[in-house]
């Protein structure tokens, strides 16, 4: 990616020093967080066809929680842990953003 308006900067890393280039915007720029295992998130935009679950259901790690269609393509999304599900965020047939909140285990 080039930047019209970059400056060169220092960076110290690991006991040594960098010089860099670095666009004006980058301190805009959000920080990277860890994703919370314990939200399950849209990956894409789509349609929830299928839930699998419901709120109090114990599930296994890789068990089937939705299927989230999208370009005519149906994705199973499975859970990324085992646990009990807190509350779930979606209908059958509701429309999502990517990143929208879609279950949550306690």
């Amino acid at each position: 990616m080039e930047c019209k308006d970059a400056e060169y900067k220092q960076l110290y890393v690991n006991g040594e020093n960098f010089k860099t280039k670095m666009c004006r915007k980058y301190p805009q720029v959000p920080k990277w967080e860890r994703p919370d295992p314990k939200k399950v998130l849209a990956f894409i935009p789509g349609t929830i066809r299928t839930i699998f679950v419901k709120k109090g259901d114990m599930i296994n790690k890789n068990d089937n929680l939705l299927i989230l269609e999208a370009m005519k393509m149906k994705n199973r999304v499975k859970s990324p842990i085992s646990g009990k599900i807190k509350q779930i965020f979606v209908s059958e047939n509701q429309n999502v953003t990517k990143n929208e909140l879609l279950i949550e285990f306690e």
